[in-house]
Order: structure tokens, then C-alpha cells, then sequence
């Protein structure tokens, strides 16, 4: 049996202290990204230096892949087992010292090795951050939340586009590498000074305590559950097939969209880039609009999983016409396409995370998040194969453009498709109840 955890005694003084824990996920998911995204701002550059090939770029954010995949199981059971903050401080000194580590690599195998390392490490962004979400807020507004600090994501790449060709004219590649790996090391000191769990925190008022609590199941499962119970639920593969579908479209945005833009309107990347920050801004403006819409439906009286997959649906819905860049004949009007997109994934990710905090207990959360950012992270290892391979065939032919083309068309489609399997597998997304107590 579980030990009760004390309280401690509370301030009189109303407080608001749970925006203070969204402002820092929110940071956190921002400087993730960035170090996420300096190799595809970078890239033009890499390839000439390193002689890449389209395959060998694809290899290097498949080694990412693979690690990040492998390290989101093992680090969601880790965060479940220590705790949010010990297992974000972990995470955020990992994932510093390898984005780091890029400014000293020789090789294409150095960056593969790296970028392994950055895997592994940045992993426990999701897992904790969405654990930090479910300690802190109640269900009415989690979706809200999660939106505000995912979008941290888009803010990240905004800034990215800005600061890595700045960083570069400069002082050069390496630099840009050192920068902003050292930007998780701010960050961690904040988190250390801040961050308790509600029972734990000195200035955290009673009135907020109550409202946190305000809709706890006090049935809710307290012993942890096994991978293997929690494959055998329809609730997980759900989340896992929003995951699978959905994630490697984003990482496609992430890593190719400068490259399109430089490939397809001859787009200048060692400069900053206006039309690159429009996309990125875009999906700010989606993930907390997604967040929102959710929140807003449930106070309106929606039962919490209706609202949850109607705003799931409408967000798959505007990411089709993404599949109409092909007939764009300037880059402002692809701009508008695929900003819609990126803004609609982002609005499905903070709702896809919140389903997963609705429908799990908390002491299992970081595990299924664990869970379903692996296939994920494994639909980004298989992806960018075919990304690989249809861009360097259509180049070979002096039409690249074609190559990207087809996989706009894989992109609108993923998201209606993911929507329609979770709403076969869970037709109410009820709460998950185990017999393990």
C-alpha cells in the first residue's frame, strides 16, 4: 500500500501558481526544438562540408529517431518511477551536452552518433512535461495547458530560423551548435529553484490546491501498471495510432520544410527566414487555439472526450488542403497551405496528449506517453526512408519538386485517417480501470 503523502500547510492568499509551471514547460519544449532544429536550418551547409547525399541526411534524423523512440519507453517508466523533477533534470543535461556535441563531430557517422545522444536525451521532454500538466491542472483545463506549453514547439522553430543563420554569418556552424545546447543549462536552474508537486509546494494556496483537485477520481488507480497490462487496452493503441500516423508528418516540417523552400523558391537559408517563422509562428496559433477549443467545449457542457475528438476531427480536416501546394505557382500561397497544416497538427497534439492524461491514471501516465512517443518516433524512423528515397529518385530526374509533391499529399490524408482508427478503437474513450489495486 501506498504512503500518504503530507500536505503541507498552505498560504491564505489565493495563488496562481500552476501558469508559472505552463511558462516553464513552455521554455523547455521551446529550447527542445530549437536543438531539434539547428540540423535542418544547417543543412545546405552540412552537405556541402560533408559531402551528404538526400539518403545520408535521411539516416542522420532516422539515428534521432530510432534513439528518441527507444529513450521515450524507458524514460516515460523513469519519470513514473522518480518523479517530474528529478526526471526532468536528467532529461534537459542530457540533451544539452549532445546538442552540444555537434560542434565537434568530423564526420557523417559523428553526426549519426551525436544525434543519437540528442535522441535519448530530449525523449523526456513529452513524458514529464505532460505529467507536470496532470499534477498541476484540473481536467477542464489541461487541454489549454498542454496547448500553451506545446507550443513551445512552434515557438522554438520561429526563433530557430531567426538566430541559427545569425549565429552562423557570424560565427559559423559550430557556434550555432554550442549557443544553443547552453540555452537548457538557464533553463535547468529555473526548474530546480521552482518546481514541486502541488502537495509539496510552500506557496501554493489552498484555493488553487482545491481547484487542481477539483475533479479527481478518488477511485483512480495509485500502483503502477505493467507495459503489458497497458497494451492490452484500446485506450492505449488509440494514442498510439495518433501518435504513429501524426508525428513523423511534423517531423517532415521540421527537418525538410527549409530545404523544400530552398530546393523549390530557391529560398536563401543563411539568412533569416520570413516565410519560415510565418509557418512556424502558424502552429503557435494552433496549438493554443486547439487547447482552447477543447477547454472551451467542456465548459460549455460537452462531455470531456466529445469535445476532445471533435476538435481532433477538425484539426485532421484542415490539414487536407495541404495536398494543393503542388499547385501553388508562388511560395506565399504554399506559405498559407502548409501553415494551416503545421498550425492543425499542432492543435491535434495538444489534444492527442490531453485524451492520454483523461483517459490514464497519473501514476501511468509517462509510461503510455513513453509508449505511444515511440511509435511516434518510430513512424519517424520509417518515413523519412521514403522521404529519402523519393526525393533523391525525383532528383536524379531534375524534378525534386514532384517528390515533395507526393508526400503533401501522404501528409493532408494521415491525420483523417488516425482520426477515423481512434474512433473505432475507443467510440467513448472511457477511463481506464484496472484490477491492480
Amino acid at each position: 500500500m501506498n504512503s500518504k503523502t503530507v500536505i503541507i500547510p498552505f498560504n491564505k492568499k489565493n495563488s496562481n501558481i500552476r501558469w508559472m509551471v505552463v511558462v516553464l514547460l513552455f521554455f523547455a519544449t521551446t529550447i527542445n526544438y530549437i536543438d531539434r532544429q539547428v540540423i535542418g536550418l544547417l543543412k545546405p551547409v552540412l552537405e556541402k562540408e560533408f559531402n551528404w547525399t538526400e539518403t545520408d541526411y535521411s539516416r542522420i534524423v532516422m539515428a534521432f529517431s530510432f534513439t528518441y523512440a527507444i529513450g521515450l519507453l524507458f524514460f516515460g517508466r523513469l519519470i513514473d518511477g522518480i518523479g517530474t523533477k528529478l526526471g526532468y533534470t536528467i532529461s534537459i543535461i542530457l540533451w544539452s551536452i549532445a546538442a552540444m556535441l555537434h560542434a565537434f563531430v568530423k564526420s557523417t557517422g559523428g553526426f549519426i552518433m551525436v544525434r543519437s545522444f540528442l535522441g535519448i536525451g530530449e525523449s523526456g521532454n513529452f513524458p514529464a512535461a505532460i505529467k507536470a500538466i496532470a499534477e498541476w491542472f484540473p481536467k477542464k483545463e489541461r487541454a489549454l495547458a498542454t496547448g500553451l506549453f506545446n507550443s513551445g514547439a512552434s515557438i522554438g522553430a520561429v526563433i530557430a530560423p531567426i538566430i541559427v543563420p545569425l549565429i552562423l554569418a557570424a560565427y559559423g556552424w559550430k557556434e550555432a551548435f554550442i549557443i544553443t545546447g547552453a540555452l537548457g543549462f538557464i533553463w535547468l536552474v529555473c526548474w530546480l529553484f521552482f518546481y514541486e508537486v502541488p502537495e509539496k509546494k510552500k506557496r501554493l494556496s489552498q484555493t488553487e490546491y482545491n481547484y487542481i483537485n477539483s475533479d479527481v477520481d478518488e477511485t483512480e488507480e495509485t500502483e503502477k501498471i505493467s507495459w503489458f497490462k497497458l497494451l492490452g487496452l484500446r485506450q492505449t493503441w488509440a494514442f498510439i495510432t495518433g501518435k504513429f500516423l501524426t508525428d513523423p508528418i511534423w517531423w517532415f516540417f521540421l527537418f525538410w520544410l527549409p530545404s523544400y523552400f530552398s530546393s523549390t523558391f530557391s529560398l536563401d537559408l543563411s539568412k533569416p527566414s520570413l516565410q519560415l517563422g510565418a509557418v512556424y509562428l502558424a502552429t503557435t496559433i494552433g496549438s493554443v487555439g486547439g487547447g482552447y477549443l477543447s477547454s472551451y467545449l467542456i465548459k460549455s457542457g460537452w462531455p470531456v472526450f466529445k469535445a476532445r475528438k471533435a476538435t481532433l476531427l477538425i484539426a485532421a480536416i484542415c490539414v487536407l488542403p495541404v495536398m494543393y501546394a503542388k499547385y501553388a505557382g508562388d511560395i506565399w500561397t504554399v506559405v498559407v497551405l502548409i501553415s494551416l497544416a503545421a498550425a492543425a497538427h499542432n492543435a491535434w497534439s495538444a489534444n492527442i496528449f490531453t485524451i492520454a492524461s483523461d483517459m490514464f491514471p497519473k501514476k501511468a501516465l509517462s509510461s503510455v506517453i513513453g509508449i505511444g512517443g515511440m511509435a511516434g518516433s518510430l513512424g519517424g524512423i520509417l518515413f523519412p526512408i521514403l522521404v529519402g528515397y523519393l526525393l533523391d529518385a525525383y532528383k536524379s530526374k531534375g524534378d525534386i519538386v514532384a517528390g515533395y509533391n507526393i508526400l503533401f499529399i501522404i501528409c493532408g490524408l494521415a491525420y483523417l485517417l488516425a482520426w477515423v482508427i481512434i474512433h473505432f478503437l475507443t467510440p467513448k474513450m472511457k477511463v481506464v480501470k484496472t484490477n491492480n489495486s
